[in-house]
C-alpha cells in the first residue's frame, strides 16, 4: 500500500477516535444541573429584587438633593452643604449618631456553666454573620462592645481572642448596639433576629443571644481610631 495513504489513513483514524473519546467524556461527565427548586429560586429573586429596590431608593434621594441644590440660593445651598457633609460624617464613622434601634447582648449561657461547660467568646465568624444579617435587615449603624463598625472595621481572632478594630471584646457580657432608619425599622429588625436561628446557632457555642425589644431613642459614639482612605489626596491649597 502507498505510504502517503497510510498516512492519510492513520491521521483520519486518530481524529475519528479524538472525536469518539470526547463524545464518550461528554457523556460520563454530564454538566451539573441546577438542582434548586422553584421556592429556592424564588427566595434569591426576592433578595435580587429587595437590592434593585434599594439602589433605586438611593438614586432618587440623590437625585432630590440635586434638584435641591439647582432649585435654592445660595444661602439654601449652603444649608444643604453643610447638611449633607453632616450625613457623610455620620456614615463615615467620625461623630456619634443618635436613633431608634435595638440592643443585642451575648452572654455566657447560665444553666451550662452550672454544669461544668467552658465557655469561649464568640468566633468571629459567627460574629460577621450577625453584623451582615444586621446590615442586610436595615442596620445602619452598629456598635460591638464600644466599637463603631466603619468601613475599615476588622472582626478577626488575634492570639485566640476575638477582636473588633484590634480590641479583644468581652467574653462574659457583649452588647451590640443597632441603629436603624426609623423606630418601624428597628421593630422589624428585632422581629426578624428574634424568629431567626441565630439564638440555636449561639447556644451551639454555649452562649446566649439576648434580642431587646426595639427602643426610640439609642446612641453610638463615634469611631475611636484614625480613618484611612487610599484614593482621597487632601488639597493644601484650598484650589
Amino acid at each position: 500500500m502507498n505510504k502517503k495513504i497510510v498516512a492519510k489513513i492513520t491521521i483520519v483514524s486518530t481524529i475519528v477516535g479524538l472525536m469518539i473519546a470526547v463524545q464518550y467524556n461528554t457523556m460520563q461527565q454530564p454538566t451539573a444541573r441546577d438542582t434548586r427548586d422553584i421556592w429556592e429560586i424564588r427566595q434569591e429573586l426576592s433578595e435580587e429584587k429587595k437590592r434593585h429596590s434599594e439602589l433605586l431608593s438611593e438614586i432618587s434621594a440623590l437625585n432630590k438633593i440635586v434638584e435641591e441644590y439647582e432649585q435654592n440660593d445660595a444661602e439654601s445651598q449652603a444649608q444643604l452643604l453643610k447638611n449633607t457633609v453632616d450625613s457623610l460624617a455620620q456614615q463615615t464613622g467620625i461623630t456619634s449618631v443618635s436613633g431608634p434601634g435595638v440592643i443585642l447582648n451575648i452572654v455566657p449561657a447560665s444553666e451550662l456553666i452550672e454544669f461544668g461547660y467552658r465557655i469561649e467568646p464568640i468566633s468571629p465568624d459567627l460574629l460577621i454573620r450577625l453584623v451582615n444579617e444586621i446590615y442586610h435587615y436595615n442596620g445602619l449603624f452598629v456598635e460591638i462592645g464600644g466599637q463603631r463598625i466603619v468601613h475599615t472595621s476588622a472582626i478577626r481572632d488575634i492570639n485566640g481572642a476575638t477582636t473588633v478594630n484590634g480590641v479583644p471584646i468581652d467574653k462574659s457580657n457583649l452588647e451590640i448596639r443597632v441603629i436603624t432608619n426609623s423606630y418601624e425599622d428597628a421593630e422589624k429588625l428585632y422581629s426578624y433576629l428574634y424568629a431567626s436561628s441565630f439564638r440555636d446557632e449561639f447556644y451551639l457555642d454555649n452562649l446566649n443571644l439576648v434580642i431587646n425589644e426595639a427602643q426610640s431613642n439609642l446612641t453610638i459614639d463615634e469611631y475611636d481610631g484614625d480613618l484611612t482612605n487610599t484614593y482621597l489626596v487632601e488639597n493644601s491649597k484650598g484650589d
